[in-house]
């Protein structure tokens, strides 16, 4: 028996040992570290290797440093084992969510560790310490054990169009080389192939970042079932917490099981009976069973009420009281069915699928992205003679004003009460999350903005007739877009930065000399004072 299955996890770094001889930077731009973890049967499990050895684990979690962990486990029968089976799991452990690749590199991995031992691993350890680091948008060759695995990177310009998947892909295959469409591609088609029919519901459930568990026989179904989910608002990014195989021995178990208060907002993937008892008071639980394609789509289970999830053989289905927002597009799930029925490939239905969703997610998106638009100042209101200007901020009922004339059914089809939807959405970690991400950009943007005007202006003429305090604040201005010039990762013109030590320059050469060699702190202290002093000799300014 082998299976992959994706978890969160979290490892710390030992910093009182010495590090490894090797430069594993390149490696650590990758994974954090690869270990073998074995099932005995009076210990249970323990951990046999990690590599690079320098890296130490600790059971204590951390709910700020979670790391993903994609395993392999291999069971095979062994009479020589007490219970008569060997059992034994290649965990890959990373900082980056990379679904697609870090599952299969586990895959490539693993089978070499089974049959050729741990220098096999080392090996493969060497190979990825070999990687150049992660490049935004561009193309990597990664090689691992004689073959090669390319994938593109993601980068900004992709959330115009959502997750790579909806991109054609032209990259060149050679020799040896196999090519991953994307970094995070799920097939979201046959995770969701027993409830196709409540996948929108989902949809709306994952976007607003309600509590959901998801229950199956095996950790890779409920970790596929549950990156799946998460994957379904693509292009926007899921903010709450999630993970795709929870068990009871994780610290958050009392937490999560209490009926003394609500759920959190976190999606679970569990296979132990025991929670179909102790998660009961959850309100969205998802049941996955098999379903073969032919059993399609006689075999769609029907919605259930959450209440009626009260034994431990229940059937497969999606338990929940939740009352979408938006009317089912039925279109959608003919367009699958008849699919079914063509023996159109996997792959083609797990495309429309995630097109599908892609478009209803943008269509959602989009006048969030209008509205925040008209929040930005106006470029003519930028001056150089005072600090950059800010985002206004976000009102939920000034937005809601603007559905009408501007909203979803612009670029959707689905109909339904989308304010009702906004409403819970604004209420979610999602929203939270994409909204200081777009304050951030924006500011950023207008920060660039003020950087231009302030290199534009005549500042030598217009300090002629200022006081020193003025002056010194126009200089602690430059210095601090100076600053911000090379401390982010933006694109900044190298002239425009010229041109602002010019200014600098030309202006503290303004002042009175014995300012010239002053720091940023003694020069705002001495020519505030002496701003004060003037005018306390002058009678304007209270002692």
């Amino acid at each position: 028996m082998e299976e992959e299955t994706e978890e969160n996890l979290t490892p710390t770094e030992d910093s009182q040992k010495s590090p490894s001889v090797l430069p594993w930077d390149r490696f650590s731009n990758w994974l954090h570290c690869a270990c073998v973890v074995t099932f005995d049967l009076e210990l249970g499990q323990a951990m046999e290797i990690i590599y690079p050895s320098h890296i130490r684990m600790t059971e204590k979690e951390s709910e700020d440093a979670h790391y993903y962990g994609f395993v392999f486990f291999r069971q095979t029968k062994d009479k020589s084992i007490r219970r008569g089976y060997f059992q034994k799991s290649v965990v890959l452990i990373s900082r980056l969510p990379f679904v697609a690749l870090f599952s299969q590199l586990v895959s490539i991995v693993a089978p070499e560790y089974f049959d050729n031992g741990e220098p096999s691993l080392e090996a493969a350890c060497h190979d990825i310490d070999q990687w150049a680091p992660p490049v935004s948008g561009d193309t990597m060759n990664l090689p691992i054990f004689g073959t090669v695995l390319q994938v593109r990177m993601p980068s900004r310009s992709d959330k115009l169009v959502g997750s790579l998947q909806s991109r054609p892909q032209t990259l060149p295959v050679l020799p040896a080389h196999s090519v991953l469409p994307s970094l995070f591609e799920v097939d979201i088609y046959s995770a969701f192939l027993s409830i196709l029919p409540h996948i929108q519901m989902l949809w709306e459930l994952v976007l607003t970042g309600e509590p959901l568990v998801v229950m199956a026989a095996s950790p890779s179904i409920t970790s596929n079932t549950v990156q799946s989910l998460v994957s379904l608002i693509s292009p926007l990014h899921f903010c709450s917490d999630y993970r795709p195989y929870f068990t009871i021995h994780d610290s958050e178990f009392k937490e999560y099981t209490t009926k003394t208060q609500a759920p959190p907002s976190v999606i679970l993937g569990v296979t132990n009976p025991f929670f179909a008892k102790t998660l009961q008071h959850w309100p969205h639980i998802i049941r996955i069973g098999e379903m073969s394609h032919e059993a399609v789509p006689k075999g769609f289970n029907k919605l259930k009420k959450a209440s009626s999830l009260k034994t431990l053989d229940c059937k497969p289905g999606v338990y929940t009281q939740y009352k979408p927002f938006l009317v089912k597009d039925k279109g959608i799930l003919k367009r699958l069915i008849k699919g079914i029925q063509s023996k159109r490939p996997v792959e083609a239905q797990n495309a429309i699928l995630r097109r599908h969703f892609l478009e209803l997610t943008q269509s959602f998106m989009i006048p969030l992205e209008r509205y925040v638009a008209s929040l930005m100042p106006l470029q003519r209101n930028i001056s150089p003679h005072k600090g950059p200007p800010s985002m206004s901020q976000f009102e939920a009922d000034g937005f809601l004003r603007t559905l009408n004339q501007a909203g979803p059914q612009l670029t959707s089809g689905v109909k339904g009460e989308w304010e009702g939807l906004y409403r819970r959405f604004f209420r979610s970690a999602n929203f939270e999350g994409w909204l200081l991400h777009r304050q951030y950009e924006v500011n950023q943007k207008l920060q660039l903005l003020h950087m231009e005007a302030l290199c534009q202006a005549n500042l030598v003429d217009w300090i002629q007739d200022k006081e020193e305090v003025e002056i010194v604040d126009l200089i602690l201005r430059i210095r601090e877009k100076l600053k911000f010039a090379t401390s982010q990762s933006i694109a900044v013109k190298p002239e425009s930065v010229n041109k602002l030590e010019k200014h600098m320059k030309a202006i503290i050469a303004n002042l009175p000399e014995d300012l010239h060699s002053l720091t940023a702190v003694a020069l705002t202290a001495v020519a505030l004072r002496r701003y004060q002093l003037v005018y306390l000799a002058t009678g304007l300014l209270d002692r």
